[in-house]
């Protein structure tokens, strides 16, 4: 009977080879055959295994008329799909920290994937008694101010799907599952540029969000700021609103949005 940890020490043996195999493109674009034995160590005959799974995979091709390879489509999908997450996170991050020592409160930045939301980055605010998610955390797009910006803001087909999906699920008395309400409250944030929240997902947790844009002027994610219920009173949120839509300008302009430019939405001044 075979050994199962043996075995899976093989597997990841063999994804770690395949892995330096990569790795050797990370400074030139094309490689021989024998230029990845000289820069691996390894044999001739595992080297040809390597890069013929890597080339049935699509993350390497092959030109025969040089005997050179290079990197693959797939490598160019993995990186359109990591390069715009990475570079918003990395600009967003400075941003929430700035609004979590100004408000004490939770900062932090979601985008949204499929029918639900996800934490793409956070930052913990400085209040003893304090909300928190973690990053890469997922909940629903109805529920608390960031998904309804994340819905209010996504194509027709996403608000159709979700109605259509019995997802309307109630966290708590305050969770919004009635569909013609949810549209009324979506309207109503496209209208005045951003969402509040009481108590919609976590029954004493109070939130505002507002949306981000790309460039092209299409929604990227929203910036939230949230916190205990009993902190959130309406001189509060008024200033939180403000501080919340500050930021999201500041960060979609550093993503090339430009107001006069804007087609599809608006991000509002709140003063």
């Amino acid at each position: 009977m075979k050994n199962p940890t043996r075995q899976a020490d093989r597997h990841v043996d063999a994804v770690l080879a395949a892995l330096d195999v990569l790795d050797c493109f990370l400074s030139v674009l094309s490689m021989t055959t024998k230029q990845l034995i000289d820069r691996t160590g390894f044999t001739r005959n595992r080297v040809m295994r390597l890069t013929g799974t890597l080339l049935h995979k699509g993350y390497l091709i092959q030109d025969e008329e040089l005997s050179t390879y290079r990197p693959g489509p797939k490598i160019g999908l993995l990186n359109k799909e990591f390069e715009p997450r990475h570079g918003i996170a990395l600009l967003a991050r400075p941003i929430l920290k700035q609004i979590a020592m100004k408000t004490g409160e939770f900062a932090s930045m979601y985008i949204r994937e499929g029918l639900e939301r996800v934490v793409l980055v956070r930052e913990e605010g400085t209040q003893a008694v304090r909300y928190t998610v973690a990053e890469g955390q997922r909940l629903e797009l109805h529920t608390g101010a960031s998904g309804k910006v994340l819905l209010a803001y996504a194509p027709k087909e996403v608000l159709e799907a979700l109605l259509s999906s019995s997802s309307l699920v109630r966290r708590t008395p305050q969770t919004i599952t009635d569909p013609a309400e949810l549209q009324r409250e979506l309207e109503k944030i496209r209208r005045q540029g951003f969402a509040e929240s009481t108590g919609e997902r976590v029954a004493d947790a109070g939130a505002v969000a507002t949306p981000v844009f790309d460039s092209k002027g299409d929604l990227v994610g929203t910036l939230s700021i949230t916190g205990p219920v009993s902190r959130f009173t309406q001189k509060t949120r008024k200033s939180y609103i403000k501080i919340a839509s500050d930021a999201a300008i500041k960060l979609s302009e550093q993503l090339g949005w430009r107001r006069e430019r804007a087609k599809k939405a608006a991000i509002h001044t709140i003063r």
